[in-house]
């Protein structure tokens, strides 16, 4: 009997009111997800693809329940999970995790690599003192760490930053990971490795859903790609077909070709 699928986004869509320029200016909505469908296995990694304002980071929010769906559901692990309390949620949240975007402002100055991963460990993985730091030190050795046991955010690069946040997340032994542009910012050769210690080290029958604005990086990582335009997937690209059909997608897929300029030039609220 197959598994169900750890995440199933069902008819999702999110809308915020939007203030005016001035205070007597009238409010607007904005439509940031539209009617979004889609199912992630246990065991693969799927990319949410497009420009800033394309309704990806949004999505992701919505599917970890930091923010409500304006309508539709979501599903994580057979379990209904919009609509609940947070009392309700706090029990699964150690398994559903985030790696964010900003990776310096989501460590403690004050905490060096190891006393991060610790604490993870003791306060929200229920280990044991004993047991925690040997675990925290094999688990960041793995990162490509373990001389850097010692550093404090401050001292460390912006890939070794990462690399903490990503142990703090693979401490709790994750069913989802929802990783926001997890290399962003970074030079290609600390893009590579973070990916590596990412899907490298993904528990076997974990989730991941990348967030990127990057094709080239969702094409080599992912078994699925959801591109993301105005809110809506437009396409769904396969592993083992990397033919993009919408051209949206073309264009992502080769900006400074001739036929994505003058579909651009067509589209400027997309530059």
């Amino acid at each position: 009997m197959s598994q169900p699928p750890v995440v199933r986004v069902q008819g999702v869509s999110k809308s915020f009111v939007r203030n005016g320029t001035y205070p007597w200016s009238p409010k607007s909505q904005v439509d940031a997800v539209r009617n979004v469908s889609f199912s992630v296995e246990r065991g693969k990694v799927v990319a949410l693809v497009g420009q800033s304002g394309s309704g990806k980071t949004t999505l992701s929010r919505v599917i970890l329940g930091l923010e409500e769906p304006t309508a539709g559901e979501i599903w994580i692990n057979a379990q209904r999970w919009d609509g609940l309390s947070e009392t309700e949620r706090r029990p699964h949240r150690p398994r559903y995790q985030y790696i964010p975007q900003d990776a310096m402002a989501a460590l403690d100055p004050q905490q060096t690599a190891l006393e991060h991963i610790v604490e993870t460990m003791k306060v929200l993985g229920g280990i044991p003192a004993s047991e925690a730091e040997p675990k925290a030190t094999a688990l960041l050795t793995s990162l490509g760490l373990g001389q850097r046991l010692g550093a404090l955010p401050r001292e460390m690069s912006g890939g070794e930053q990462r690399r903490v946040t990503l142990a703090r997340v693979l401490a709790l032994d994750p069913l989802l990971i929802v990783a926001d542009e997890p290399t962003s910012g970074l030079d290609p050769e600390r893009r590579v490795s973070v990916m590596e210690a990412l899907i490298g080290n993904l528990p076997e029958a974990a989730a991941c859903i990348l967030v990127t604005h990057d094709m080239s990086e969702a094409t080599k990582w992912c078994d699925r790609i959801y591109v993301m335009l105005h809110g809506e997937v437009v396409e769904v690209i396969e592993k083992d077909n990397l033919v993009p059909q919408h051209p949206y997608s073309k264009v992502l897929f080769d900006p400074w070709s001739s036929a994505a300029t003058e579909w651009l030039a067509e589209h400027k609220d997309l530059d």
